[in-house]
């Protein structure tokens, strides 16, 4: 039985994907270095240098080696590779980034927004801030992180009961059109927060775990396998209405603990986070110790439906040695591991890698 060989062409295109991997990885690399990194033949390099320069890919920087021996040329990627869009949409405004295929971030800029601002003032800070970066560089893509829950299949933003930063029905792929050349990516933010602690925090080498965004808002993330899962409509995770023990010890919604208690911000289902930490000190204020109970239950839920091996502590306040402290003390009938949150800014970490990851994408496919 014969065994059919790869085409010439196939063994060029994996060759001319492995060398610009090898540059998008280290950002200018001569010929004899992308050889060494592949393990690919320097004759066999040499060529597909050749015709990714030709097909106007990479160019030589005009740099060269020195020392001894015939000097190096240094290729990089072409200046106008393009760039992806990196966006957030939160509580504190809109703040978007050009990042480049090297992961480095060309240009940045940011628009205000208040609280519960709406779908049109919303829309005109993602486009201006779109159109402020798009003169910078050529956007290919864009990767946004929302605060509020996203749909799944359109990548809209859905309204829910109780969600303290609601911008409407804000379209993000509608808005971007116009200053993005290609896919719009759009998801929740705890979404990209738990794939930013899988890759480089605290869950890095687990496949199983939940993470959990205590803050100003209410959210979770489910990872199992080493995927986000999203669900039907893209709202796993929107725990706010999810029962748990209350301070009296009777069931309620989780978002109604903090009304109960007087932990929310005027006006707002949001948690005044600098009030609940007043109430962190020891004494006859209990809050703690019922914020311990009504977090377990939610913790106790999430262990019941996908059996995470580690639960990892996230937003604002979730980070707290205190709440950590709590839930130790008063374990659940029903827990898991605990950790703490380590990656700093994790929603904009995590849509960033995805950004870079989809540029490189496209930069190989047009090879």
């Amino acid at each position: 039985m014969s065994t059919a060989k790869p085409s010439l062409e196939l063994l060029r295109t994996m060759t001319d994907e492995h060398v610009l991997r090898a540059i998008m990885a280290g950002g200018r690399m001569t010929r004899t270095e992308i050889a060494a990194r592949t393990g690919i033949s320097k004759p066999t390099i040499s060529d597909s240098v050749r015709r990714l320069a030709a097909a106007g890919l990479l160019a030589d920087t005009g740099e060269r080696t020195t020392g001894r021996g015939r000097a190096g040329s240094y290729y990089s990627l072409v200046p106008d590779a393009g760039a992806a869009l990196v966006a957030e949409i939160g509580p504190n405004g809109v703040l978007a980034e050009a990042v480049d295929a090297f992961g480095g971030i060309a240009a940045s800029a940011r628009a205000e927004l208040g609280r519960a601002p709406g779908a049109e003032q919303a829309a005109a800070a993602l486009r201006r801030v779109a159109e402020q970066l798009s003169g910078s560089a050529r956007l290919r893509c864009a990767v946004v992180s929302a605060a509020d829950p996203v749909d799944r299949a359109s990548g809209a933003l859905v309204r829910l009961p109780d969600e303290p930063f609601l911008v409407g029905d804000l379209d993000p792929v509608a808005v971007l059109r116009s200053c993005v050349s290609g896919e719009v990516l759009v998801d929740n933010d705890v979404n990209w927060a738990s794939c930013a602690e899988r890759d480089r925090g605290a869950a890095r080498e687990v496949d199983d775990f939940a993470y959990l965004h205590l803050g100003e808002g209410l959210g979770a993330a489910v990872v199992t396998d080493g995927e986000v899962r999203r669900g039907h409509r893209g709202l796993v995770g929107e725990i706010a209405h999810l029962i748990t023990t209350g301070p009296s010890g009777t069931a309620i919604p989780f978002i109604e603990f903090f009304g109960e208690t007087g932990l929310r911000q005027p006006g707002t289902t949001a948690i005044d986070v600098a009030a609940l930490r007043e109430r962190y000190r020891p004494g006859p204020d209990q809050v703690l110790d019922d914020l311990a109970r009504a977090v377990g239950g939610v913790v106790s839920a999430m262990v019941a439906l996908v059996d995470p091996q580690l639960v990892v502590l996230g937003g604002s306040w979730g980070r707290d040695a205190e709440v950590l402290d709590a839930l130790r003390r008063h374990p659940a009938p029903r827990t898991a591991e605990f950790a703490v949150a380590e990656v700093e800014s994790p929603e904009l970490t995590g849509a960033r890698a995805r950004a870079v990851e989809r540029l490189r994408e496209l930069i190989i496919r047009a090879a």
